[in-house]
């Protein structure tokens, strides 16, 4: 039953709701604000130690999430939304759509003073970093003169030492700004697509859940680490440019010549680019038609394991993912071309520029080389990002173009239903001449010419066949469904109760609240009045009721809609017909017509209405250092000295080596390509078989949107990330030690100084990676509530817009993005913190080994070698910060690798299938069901909810199950179905041991209808018959047989015909049908009805009865028992209390005995009619 109330108040309180029990989401302590960046002195700031307490503080415990200090101003998602917010609609105004550029110029917006401090910043490191290439040439002379003084000496190694301090200081603060602004950019950009999933009309809702989720969980994330690409276009020009100039000044017109060479492969990056583009928007449509799948089975994991369909959906996925890997190996294949191109580019650029020297006789001296090496060397960075450039901004364009056009989908007309203060009006709910479309474009509305009207504090009972448009005239009323014509009007508030319960993660208490603040009384007095007293007990373990029991049915419709809601208006939907007489309009539709309407009283002295309604009422590189070393020994120092080696040898060695390391770097990249590529699917495969071979209990504890997580997000840094980090870390070791190897053949004793400080870098990462892991932990966890909050949200969202809680579900959102931005923010944070003191350490290295190249005796060292050992000197700061950053870069990556791994342990369900003891394809051929002293609990330290339970249902018998809310009857069926092992006890099928069989060999020898009909994405064929194993004839005889034959043959596609996402382009009675169709294919000895009945009207009840007596008459039919009537009519009834056997006999006989339990509930049942009757006279 569902229903509409109007109410007096609209009262909306904030509520904190943790999504997530281990994850504190409220203030922190003082202390630990007082540690944050917005209370330090600009020393601190300048050298990242103001996060020094909390790296130390991590070093010494787990860090939890009220130690990270709160985030303030414009970093808090309060702070950066409402700005991104305003330019978006102040841009999207005037056209009413939200277009790229608008969302572009929005984010530009929010964040624009971190674009201009970071170019800033960007310019400043620029500048600093070519000082080392501009200066190398004078050092080298320097060293090959030798004047008596050093002070000239000591002033180059004061100026490089000083340079390389600014380019340090410039370059991490550069860097933390652009990753602070791209958090500030994703928290904006969540919050936005939230906020449009709050207001989304139905028409404008054309993207699935799985959809959305990718939306928050890679796009808005790409969108974030975008921050740092954002200057790279304008600055590899800027560092062009000042590299020709240095060129120029050593080479002279052979830098024309580098020039043309850097635009060769400059413009490379066009059809790359493209390419790239075209596979990564290819490669996130695959991705998300498997979110997609993913999310539908996710959500429906139960209803496949009970009939045996999980493998088949799993293959599904599997296939999903093949095609996704498909593009997702030409991905990487283009990245890793790109990659290989562009490391070889500077010696590509080398070749090109010497070879043009030696061809016009340009005399090349050591200094001179060294200086166009060391140029090349920076240039080697730019060059390098810019196809990671390139492929990010065509990555980002994807993004930006989804999310926009998920901005653009319609919103929630909001007046729809004009509202009138409760005092104006002695009408509480007016139509007034209403058509009703669900699709505007449609010229078939779905309800015409409804013409209402509801005084205030009547009830009034919505009956009808299924697919009348009975909840459709409520969702009119709510301002769900868009209007063709007429007018809608409502006097007061209202309140909203679907047939579908929606519940929230969260406190029993809260999910009652639902924003209101507790008022104890009324409180006790609406856990009274729902009959969830003595239920309250056994929810907190895990034991929620979805439909009710007889008993309870009767007590909510007595207590709750009569007597506690006695004053407010109550329009409810109903297929009972003993409820109809309490109503004071009843009102009765068919074909989207209101056909009757009236007091159900006066037209049941006439005999015409009742009769209407008993009858009618229905229902998912060394060699490149070696090319370099051959330079600089093979050129004189200066122009008057004479090379050892000629020109054209020097320039063929040159060439090979350049050829040699451009193999070999191929090479690793198309390694480290496949083993990447390979390791991911490896995971994907086994993570996923292990989470479909999971038990049920699992899916029951495990919050969905936290395996989207993995599957979407841990996934993502698999596939792209981890591989690329491993290699540029590996790259970065390798280049270390042939820098130090060099620097030490001229200067031993920078071993000296070397040793100590790669001791120091491992330590500070050691002390660092505590606090980074568990910081990334954090990270993590905070992503999945987001995701969750945003799945509950989604599928709540007519009963959140109903009782006007946008805003508190708003403000939880605002709370769940800053409790991951904190940890984030502080994250790549403590990167910097790190990488600031690595590169200061490689700094002071390199100043001492410039020291004891002056201390050294003349005479004693080449220049020409020595200057080679300043070169790469001079990016040793960045290669050792390269590789330490790399290295924590891995460890937090790696977080990802482990929570996959988590989902690879899980214990599992038994065998699917055991050879041993397979049954022959005819059992069950009797169909008779032992249960022998059955004990069963859902946990170790959970009592037992079937406390020894001794039965047979004999062969072909029909027996119904009853009892209230607890007292067992749907475990007594998940051990049948063995979704829980029993404790003790037995369980035989015609005399098999159920335990001892595989569970697809007993799964698909059972039936069920569930009392929620599940449906799948795809078309009526597949959903009827997933694993393709009936004919069209069978499957359209099964459609007959459960009476949709004739509604599947006018819709145009027939069995091909769409179905929607948890089927809701299908009525509630259509999927049950549906539902009965599967097991009409099926056909099997053993079925089982679990309250499948309970949500359809008697007409429906009585077709389903009547499909299955005639069709399963030799069949034993098991029902958990909603409807008196379903019992009476079978061969033996099973009353359950508290886990044990009552009574058990057939109906006649417990009813001849009036004290049975069993007679008093049919007593009970057969005097609510009369009882509610009287409510309504």
């Amino acid at each position: 039953m569902l229903g509409v109330g109007a109410n007096r108040d609209i009262s909306v309180n904030d509520l904190q709701q943790p999504l997530l029990s281990n994850v504190n989401i409220g203030p922190v302590s003082s202390s630990s604000r007082a540690r944050s960046k917005y209370v330090c002195g600009i020393f601190s700031l300048l050298t990242f130690s103001w996060l020094s307490p909390l790296v130390a503080l991590g070093h010494r415990k787990p860090l939890d999430l009220e130690d990270v200090p709160q985030l303030f101003g414009i970093d808090s998602v309060r702070g950066s939304f409402p700005i991104l917010k305003k330019k978006l609609d102040l841009e999207s105004d005037d056209k009413k759509l939200t277009t790229t550029f608008d969302l572009v110029k929005a984010l530009i917006h929010t964040t624009w003073k971190d674009i201009i401090v970071t170019a800033i910043l960007a310019v400043i490191y620029t500048l600093a970093s070519y000082v080392g290439p501009y200066l190398i040439d004078a050092f080298v002379q320097f060293l090959n003169t030798r004047q008596d003084s050093k002070h000239e000496g000591y002033l180059f190694i004061l100026i490089f030492f000083f340079a390389k301090l600014v380019e340090s200081i410039s370059q991490r603060h550069w860097f933390f700004k652009l990753q602070q602004g791209g958090i500030r950019a994703r928290a904006a950009l969540v919050a936005m697509i939230y906020q449009k999933g709050l207001n989304l009309s139905s028409t404008g809702n054309s993207h699935s859940s799985g959809e959305i989720t990718n939306l928050i969980a890679v796009d808005a994330e790409r969108i974030g680490d975008f921050g740092w690409y954002i200057h790279d276009p304008w600055l590899v020009i800027m560092q062009v440019g000042l590299a020709l100039t240095i060129l120029y000044l050593n080479l002279g017109f052979a830098s024309l010549a580098a020039l043309v060479s850097i635009s060769i492969v400059m413009l490379a990056n066009i059809p790359l680019g493209r390419l790239q583009h075209t596979f990564q928007d290819e490669l996130m449509k695959s991705k998300d038609k498997r979110m997609k799948i993913t999310s539908e089975t996710l959500r429906n994991m139960r209803i496949l394991k009970l009939q045996g369909w999980e493998m088949k959906f799993l293959s599904k996925i599997m296939d999903l993912r093949s095609h996704e890997t498909g593009w997702l190996k030409k991905f990487l294949s283009t990245s890793s071309t790109i990659i290989s191109i562009f490391w070889v580019a500077p010696t590509f650029v080398a070749v090109v520029t010497f070879g043009t020297c030696m061809l016009f006789g340009i005399p090349l001296q050591s200094g001179k080389i060294l200086s166009a090496v060391a140029t090349f060397k920076i240039l080697q960075q730019p060059i390098y990002n810019l196809p990671d450039t390139v492929s990010m901004i065509a990555q980002t364009k994807v993004s930006l173009d989804r999310i926009a056009s998920y901005l653009c989908l319609d919103n929630l007309d909001s007046g729809l239903v004009e509202i009138f203060p409760r005092g104006d009006s002695d009408i509480a709910i007016e139509i007034t001449n209403g058509s009703f479309s669900w699709d505007v474009s449609s010229c078939d509305p779905v309800l015409k010419d409804i013409n209402i009207k509801v005084a205030h504090g009547i009830k009034v009972a919505v009956c009808g066949t299924v697919g009348s448009g009975k909840s459709s005239l409520l969702s009119c009323i709510l301002g769900e469904v868009p209007k063709l014509s007429g007018s809608v009007k409502l006097s007061g508030s209202k309140a909203f109760v679907a047939q579908s319960p929606w519940i929230q993660s969260g406190k029993i208490e809260e999910i009652i609240l639902f924003g209101k603040d507790m008022d104890r009384i009324r409180y006790d007095k609406v856990l009274e009045a729902c009959a969830l007293k003595k239920d309250i007990q056994v929810l907190p373990f895990g034991d929620q009721t979805f439909i009710v029991d007889a008993h309870t049915g009767s007590h909510l419709f007595k207590e709750c809609l009569l007597e506690f809601l006695n004053s407010k208006t109550v329009i409810y939907v109903t297929h009972q017909v003993e409820f109809l007489p309490a109503a004071d309009l009843v009102l009765v539709l068919k074909g989207g017509r209101i056909k009757q309407a009236g007091r159900l009283a006066l037209d049941l002295t006439k005999q015409k209405l009742w009769r209407k309604i008993g009858l009618k009422l229905s229902r998912k590189e060394q060699k490149d250092n070696n090319s370099n070393y051959w330079l600089a020994w093979a050129s004189p120092v200066s122009q008057g000295e004479k090379p050892p080696v000629g020109g054209s040898t020097l320039i063929i060695v040159y060439i090979s080596l350049a050829f040699g390391s451009t193999f070999c770097i191929f090479i690793r990249a198309m390694c480290l390509t496949t083993a990447g590529y390979k390791t991911a699917n490896l995971l994907f495969n086994k993570m996923h078989s292990c989470i479909y071979h999971a038990p049920m209990s699992f899916f029951d504890a495990t919050p969905s949107g936290r395996i989207l997580n993995r599957a979407s997000t841990d996934q993502t840094a698999v596939d792209l990330t981890i591989s690329n980090a491993v290699g540029v870390f590996v790259f970065a070791v390798v280049q270390i030690l042939a820098v130090i190897a060099i620097m030490s053949q001229i200067s031993w004793q920078v071993l000296l100084v070397f040793i100590p400080v790669i001791a120091i870098c491992v330590w500070l990462q050691q002390y660092y990676v505590s606090s980074a892991r568990e910081l990334a932990r954090l990270v993590g966890v905070c992503k999945a509530p987001i995701i969750q909050h945003f799945s509950e949200t989604l599928s709540g969202l007519t009963t959140i817009r109903s009782f006007h809680q946008q805003h508190r579900f708003e403000d939880m959102n605002m709370k769940l993005i800053d409790g991951y931005s904190r940890p984030k923010f502080y994250s790549v944070a403590c990167i910097e913190w790190l990488s600031f003191r690595v590169e200061l350490l490689s700094s002071v290295m390199f100043g001492l080994f410039l020291i004891f190249l002056l201390i050294v005796p003349n005479g004693t060292i080449d220049p020409s070698i020595a200057g080679l050992a300043v070169t790469y000197g001079l990016n040793i700061n960045i290669l050792q910060a390269s590789a330490i950053w790399k290295l924590c870069s891995m460890e937090n990556s790696i977080i990802s690798v482990e929570r996959i791994l988590q989902y690879m342990s899980i214990p599992e369900e038994g065998p699917l299938v055991v050879e041993s003891t397979r049954p022959n394809h005819l059992w069950p051929s009797f169909g008779e069901v032992e249960v022998l002293n059955l004990q069963v609990r859902y946990a170790p330290h959970l009592p037992l909810v079937l406390r020894g339970v001794t039965c047979n249902f004999h062969g072909g018998t029909k027996t119904g199950i009853v009892g209230r809310t607890g007292s067992g009857k749907s475990t007594l069926i998940q051990a049948l179905f063995r979704m829980v092992e029993p404790t003790g006890g037995e369980i035989f099928i015609d005399e098999i041991n159920i335990s001892s069989i595989g569970l697809h060999d007993l799964r698909s020898r059972l039936s069920i209808i569930p009392q929620d009909p599940p449906m799948f994405h795809g078309s009526v064929r597949s959903n009827l018959d997933p694993l393709e194993h009936y004919t069209d004839e069978q499957i359209w005889e099964a459609l007959d047989k459960c009476q949709l034959g004739d509604e599947v043959r006018r819709k145009e596609d027939k069995l091909d015909s769409t179905v929607s996402e948890n089927g809701e382009n299908w009525s509630m009675g259509e999927r049950q049908l549906l539902c009965l169709g599967r097991v009409l294919l099926k056909k099997t000895k053993i079925l089982v009805l679990d309250e499948a009945t309970a949500s359809m009207d008697v007409s429906a009840d009585h077709t389903i009865q009547q499909a299955l007596g005639q069709h399963f008459s030799d069949s034993t039919i098991i029902t958990i028992a909603h409807r008196i009537t379903s019992v009476l009519n079978g061969h033996m009834v099973l009353v359950l209390e508290k886990g044990l056997i009552q009574e058990y006999d057939s109906p006649l006989k417990l009813l001849e005995n009036r004290s049975s339990s069993f007679a008093k509930l049919v007593t009970e049942y057969q005097y609510r009619g009369r009882s509610t009757s009287s409510h309504g006279t």
